[in-house]
């Protein structure tokens, strides 16, 4: 298992979010939204768990979750569960949001298409979906 200092952590981080520097990181984990340090001989340390944890909170806050939400939902979540969330950062990149189109196509169903792409493959994205679903629900 790796290791990591407070230190390590943010310079981990600041690649995903320039933001998260070694002053968040440290707040972050003493009011409690990571787990405990692991102890390993006598020194504390963050391991790869904790770098999921991070991440997750990364991305729940650029959707507009405040920090208190934020630890209410990964109390609920398994490690599993909050990997998966930390996976999605790119999703919320700031460029990414601005430049793609996002479309609801139901409430359980949002597609996200690049500009790069034609309209008419856009349309029969949109129908390829749209089709599916109507077959799910038959």
């Amino acid at each position: 298992m790796n290791s990591y200092t407070a230190k390590q952590i943010a310079e981990i981080l600041q690649q995903d979010d320039p933001r998260m520097n070694l002053r968040t990181v440290r707040y972050y984990t003493q009011i409690g939204m990571v787990p405990p340090l692991e102890l390993l001989g006598n020194k504390r340390v963050y391991t790869e768990n904790h770098i999921h944890y991070f991440r997750a909170i990364i991305t729940l806050s650029r959707t507009g979750e405040t920090l208190a939400s934020i630890q209410e939902t990964l109390k609920k979540l398994s490690l599993e569960e909050i990997e998966k969330i930390g996976q999605q950062l790119t999703l919320y990149e700031p460029s990414r949001i601005i430049e793609n189109e996002t479309l609801k196509i139901t409430d359980d169903v949002i597609i996200t298409i690049s500009p790069r792409i034609s309209a008419e493959l856009k349309q029969r994205v949109i129908d390829s979906v749209s089709q599916a679903l109507r077959g799910e629900n038959q």
